[in-house]
């Protein structure tokens, strides 16, 4: 045990699902990534992290969860990845980390690496000598390619393969939103294959900028159009959020979640508030710490 390196009191964390408003992919890379323009939102759906000191020094980090099963093995999980990199760079005491997931898996939510990015913050926190902010952005960064946002604080204005962050002031506290997930798991990299990259005609930081009465015409997401011909249901779902009323509706990353924002609460029908997972204010959720 590395004594007096972290507090004994267990530490609990929210970490937030995020939408995507617009996703352009604008560029595949030589490294095999994609570099893309997308407006990446916080929303008040959480799954929570407890992070705790133990003292069976031969266990090292041990991992439990419960909720949403995840289906990811230990080797997999980005929880333990993110420990596993941290640690490599700042030694760690015995811990043991509990998930308890509400975030669908495959929903285009983010849930994943909101929830390595809270470790990371986290775990940061109860070691004694804690990283600099730029060294747990690296660490970030490798996890995985949304981590790096989760990190922040608020929407931001995401580019490259997601490290570059600018801050937007979008006030979105007015409207309600409502998230939808019909329980299709959907594979980032292979929807990212059907995707053909393409420069776009404005950049999107100056779209979003309108009225979001405009949007609907202006603001696309890239994954839908492979997406909807897979999964006709996913455009079903967002044709009904219009049809409720909603100003701007899209899905969200590389699916399968579609939100919608409104002016006030809606009455949905009851073909869609079947797949509601989340209702609320459209302001910006709290940070994981």
């Amino acid at each position: 045990m590395l004594k007096n390196a972290i507090s004994l009191q267990p530490m609990i964390l929210f970490s937030p699902a995020k939408i995507n408003i617009g996703l352009l992919i604008t560029r595949r890379r030589d490294d095999g990534y994609h570099d893309l323009q997308s407006v990446m939102h916080p929303v008040g759906l959480y799954d929570l992290i407890e992070i705790m000191e133990t003292e069976d020094s031969d266990r090292g980090i041990t991992f439990t969860d419960s909720g949403i099963p995840s289906g990811a093995s230990r080797e997999n999980n980005l929880c333990m990845r993110a420990c596993e990199l941290y640690g490599n760079m700042n030694p760690l005491p015995p811990l043991r980390l509990h998930l308890h997931k509400q975030i669908p898996v495959g929903a285009g939510l983010g849930g994943g690496s909101s929830d390595a990015s809270a470790t990371l913050k986290g775990i940061n926190m109860l070691v004694g000598r804690p990283l600099p902010e730029h060294k747990l952005e690296e660490l970030a960064a490798s996890v995985g390619s949304d981590c790096p946002f989760f990190l922040r604080a608020g929407t931001m204005m995401v580019e490259g393969r997601g490290e570059r962050l600018t801050p937007l002031s979008l006030r979105l506290e007015h409207l309600y939103l409502v998230l939808l997930n019909p329980g299709i798991h959907v594979s980032t990299a292979a929807a990212y294959r059907e995707i053909q990259p393409a420069a776009p005609e404005a950049h999107l930081g100056t779209l979003i900028r309108e009225p979001i009465e405009k949007w609907r015409n202006l603001i696309v997401n890239d994954f839908e159009v492979p997406l909807f011909k897979r999964h006709p249901l996913l455009k079903e779902l967002k044709q009904g959020l219009y049809q409720a009323g909603a100003l701007y509706a899209s899905m969200s990353g590389s699916g399968s979640s579609v939100y919608g924002f409104f002016r006030k609460p809606p009455s949905l029908p009851d073909a869609l508030d079947h797949f509601a997972i989340w209702k609320g204010g459209a302001g910006c959720a709290l940070t994981p710490v």
